[in-house]
């Protein structure tokens, strides 16, 4: 009789742990990993996202900067416009294709020489990111950081990146040569080429290009652990 009372006793124990249990584990933070996004408090979050742009942008920067950064790089390379590609046809077919990819050449240069004078403003812009903010992103799609950075920048970027790149463009005869391009095919119909603001035009496909790249080193950091070059990266993302 004792020993069923006890059998009895254990059970009830038993259940009563485990219902226990389950309610605790709805506690935030309770029996969660020391690395998971519960346990984490937001101070490391913040800092963690914020370092994740700062590596990321920083990167991109680098990658785009370079010679050839634009011009090599398939995926962002800058492209005779779409309403210039019916010019761009008949003037290769009348063997005019080195002059086209001279002006092609010069616009990725332009994009090239121009995007270091984005690292500033990005890490400016990285001090803006609340907590809130960072909470929301961590657990975001591999590019969530990037689309919340192009919101929030592009316009500002935008308007101090087009100096640089219309410095860039006067030094490489960008905009001489696609007058030059214009004017030796204007008597094909071609819409309204001529009109073109083609310094608007490599301002917004070298931002395109940019955060490209940015979301390709965030993708990096999120699912590759060797990207994760920080003791800080790798307890946030770690997880």
């Amino acid at each position: 009789m004792v020993q069923r009372i006890s059998g009895l006793a254990a059970l009830g124990f038993f259940l009563c742990a485990g219902v226990l249990h389950a309610q605790f584990l709805k506690i935030p933070g309770f029996g969660a990993k020391a690395n998971t996004p519960a346990a984490l408090n937001d101070v490391t979050i913040g800092s963690g996202l914020k370092e994740a742009l700062s590596v990321g942008t920083r990167n991109a920067v680098k990658l785009v900067a370079r010679p050839g950064g634009y011009l090599d790089n398939e995926a962002i390379k800058i492209l005779v416009p779409q309403n210039l590609r019916t010019v761009e046809k008949v003037s290769r077919g009348l063997g005019q294709g080195a002059r086209v990819d001279e002006f092609v050449a010069s616009m990725n240069h332009a994009a090239e020489s121009a995007a270091p004078e984005a690292e500033t403003i990005f890490a400016e812009a990285v001090t803006e990111m609340t907590i809130d903010d960072a909470r929301k992103l961590l657990n975001g799609g591999d590019t969530s950081i990037t689309d919340y950075f192009k919101a929030k920048t592009s316009a500002r970027l935008a308007v101090a990146f087009r100096p640089h790149v219309e410095a860039a463009m006067s030094k490489n005869g960008v905009t001489q040569q696609y007058h030059a391009l214009v004017g030796q095919m204007s008597w094909i119909s071609f819409g309204n080429g001529s009109s073109l603001d083609i310094d608007t035009y490599v301002v917004n496909k070298a931002l395109d290009g940019l955060f490209y790249m940015l979301a390709q080193q965030e993708k990096e950091i999120r699912t590759n652990p060797a990207a994760r070059t920080t003791a800080l990266l790798r307890q946030v993302f770690g997880h």
